[in-house]
């Protein structure tokens, strides 16, 4: 059963736990390189990753390397590049205290209406509803567990964070944590957009 936690910054202070990870770009078109604030989506997500204290690989490591380290590993999505370090660093910390994966979600807000056979019923509760957004922590039991298998890369081979997460639901339990607004998903050059007014100076 997945726990919904709320995350504040009140461990803004707390340094960050050590940590290995990487920054999805992959399959995702040309949206990772569209600017924000001046700089790429994908740069910003990897300055968001080092400041919570997560040191980069290149997806192409050898897992048995990441394995060997003993430390969570953090897949953030380039598409959620405003994703504040003190929530992945939150995100690291959950995983490395409940020994679960950790996924970063968002409550849904549109509509959702269940289909059956081409037909549209009622209209589902969206309190149960979430979007996985970013990040997506694997504790080191859990990376220790992959090693056979060759990592995410081979569950998930453009690291769809939700893809992935529902193979990794079907290993054993997740936690999902409500992040902040700005942590949301973009799609679009429009989203891309609404999240840079989002987040600017004010």
């Amino acid at each position: 059963m997945s726990t919904y936690l709320l995350v504040d910054d009140a461990d803004d202070d707390e340094a960050p736990p050590a940590s290995l990870g990487t920054v999805a770009e992959q399959g995702r078109g040309s949206l990772p390189f569209a600017l924000l604030h001046g700089e790429a989506l994908v740069a910003c997500a990897a300055w968001a990753m080092g400041e919570a204290g997560v040191h980069l690989v290149d997806i192409g490591t050898p897992w048995s390397s990441v394995v060997a380290a003993e430390e969570p590993f953090v897949l953030h999505d380039s598409l959620c590049p405003m994703t504040p370090p003190a929530f992945l660093a939150a995100c690291v910390r959950e995983a490395l205290a409940t020994g679960e994966v950790v996924v970063g979600v968002r409550t849904v807000t549109d509509t959702v209406k269940r289909v059956e056979d081409g037909v549209v019923g009622e209209t589902v509760d969206r309190d149960a509803v979430w979007a996985v957004t970013s990040p997506l922590v694997l504790p080191p039991d859990v990376v220790a567990s992959l090693e056979g298998e060759g990592g995410p890369a081979a569950l998930s081979p453009d690291l769809d964070l939700a893809e992935l997460l529902a193979a990794l639901g079907r290993r054993g339990p997740v936690r999902h944590l409500e992040a902040p607004g700005e942590g949301r998903r973009v799609s679009t050059e429009d989203d891309v957009e609404v999240l840079a007014a989002l987040t600017g100076p004010r």
